[in-house]
């Protein structure tokens, strides 16, 4: 099986990002690249939020009576002053709404109070909205809520900062679990010839009222917009502390190291990869013949090279390496944040091809992608290349097929699909200890 590049799925319209997007900012001069490159867009993570979708029968739950209940997440401004709180909150007993949580959010005009709260499911959110109104409440904003909403605001800032601080790639997933439905743009500092893209952002930051600009850490800058709701000085200083966190703790990916026995004997490793992999992974470039880049890259690969750093940087995604027993880097996988979707791409070096390494790669980073709430992933390939629509087809999930541009497009579904835990047939799994 030769390895192919995946790249954006066939379900959404082609479109091209402004050049303040990563995928302008690292448009390749060759058709092929332009191709590649012009399909990625918004490198924003998996959202994690419920949105504003119908209810499932997992948002449902008895309530006093046995009457059937659902939870909303609300904001809604009420005028700073004595009682102004317990008029809303009376409002809401009223049409027997249950407020399990309250966060305040101080304005120089008034107080944003955010709830979560259960409500009969016979209360629809136009009487919702109407009786917060009525009892005071302005720019009221709602939306559906989950199980998952059920977590203290200091205990929910503390696993946000667990997450951040063991692993680079968390920051955007975890500022998005924190905001909601946001768009998060991470600009590089320079384009790949050089020139300066990233705004000068003040080290404090910028607050507006939908959009929060910050320093990253790289020396690019990271911009978090919010259309349909405004940011607030409390999320502000909740990301900016979470970005803080980051930027002293510098790039760093979890120790994991796992060790794979191949059909023939020998042994690999796979471990995340970084920046740090930069030398290696040109190297791996050098080794591998141009039909092999071809099909990763869909085109000419003279500048191949200047695109591993973007593919590279925890920013963006994340990225798996494999190595042999010598150490030399033999493949690459890459988990790229595309919008609500997520691109997965394969390198895997022309010596090392036709043993499962690229399949293992496909599984484990199909896998992550499911376990950060990704909804869909999609591949892009060559027709004729079999063996890589029989490895998305080895992972056992819906998939939709379709021809764009001369390729075939790949989309899987992977809600469900864990790590690999147990040892397969063709390929032994041991951790770095020796154990198997």
């Amino acid at each position: 099986m030769t390895e192919a590049s995946f790249a954006p799925s066939a379900r959404r319209p082609h479109r091209r990002r402004d050049a303040l997007q990563p995928a302008g900012l690292f448009a390749a001069a060759t058709a092929g690249f332009r191709f590649w490159w012009s399909r990625r867009h918004e490198n924003a993570p998996p959202p994690t939020d419920t949105g504003a979708a119908a209810p499932s029968s997992t948002d449902r739950a008895p309530g006093a009576g046995g009457q059937e209940t659902v939870l909303w997440r609300m904001r809604t401004t009420v005028r700073d002053e004595p009682g102004s709180l317990a008029a809303l909150c009376t409002a809401l007993g009223a049409r027997r709404v249950d407020i399990l949580s309250l966060q305040t959010h101080p304005l120089s005009d008034g107080t944003v109070d955010e709830f979560l709260l259960r409500a009969p499911d016979a209360l629809t959110a136009d009487e919702l909205t109407r009786t917060v109104a009525g009892a005071g409440g302005r720019h009221s904003w709602l939306e559906r809520a989950d199980a998952h909403d059920l977590v203290d605001a200091p205990t929910r800032m503390l696993g946000l900062a667990t997450r951040t601080a063991l692993d680079s790639a968390e920051l955007p997933l975890t500022l998005r679990q924190l905001l909601g439905r946001c768009t998060i743009h991470s600009v590089p500092a320079r384009s790949l010839h050089g020139h300066p893209l990233a705004e000068q952002v003040p080290t404090e930051g910028v607050l507006e009222e939908h959009r929060m600009k910050f320093r990253d850490p790289s020396g690019g800058s990271l911009t978090i917009e919010r259309p349909q709701l405004p940011f607030t000085p409390t999320e502000f200083a909740r990301v900016r502390a979470l970005v803080d966190l980051d930027a002293r703790l510098g790039q760093r990916v979890p120790p994991r190291r796992d060790v794979l026995t191949l059909p023939e004997g020998n042994e690999i490793t796979v471990r995340r990869a970084d920046t740090s992999d930069l030398s290696a992974a040109r190297e791996m470039h050098d080794r591998c013949s141009s039909k092999t880049l071809g099909l990763r890259y869909h085109g000419p690969v003279g500048d191949a090279d200047r695109y591993l750093g973007h593919l590279l940087s925890p920013r963006f995604g994340r990225t798996l390496a494999v190595e042999t027993a010598s150490g030399r880097l033999v493949a690459l996988g890459h988990l790229l944040w595309d919008g609500d979707e997520t691109e997965v791409a394969l390198l895997v070096e022309d010596a090392w091809q036709q043993r499962g390494i690229g399949a293992e790669l496909l599984r484990r980073l199909v896998a992550m992608a499911a376990e950060t709430g990704c909804e869909s992933v999609y591949a892009i390939t060559q027709a004729s290349n079999t063996g890589m629509v029989a490895a998305m087809r080895g992972l056992g999930l819906p998939l939709d097929y379709q021809i764009e541009e001369g390729t075939l497009v790949i989309t899987a579904r992977p809600t469900g699909l864990t790590a690999p835990r147990e040892p397969r047939e063709s390929i032994r799994i041991h951790d770095g200890s020796g154990r198997r």
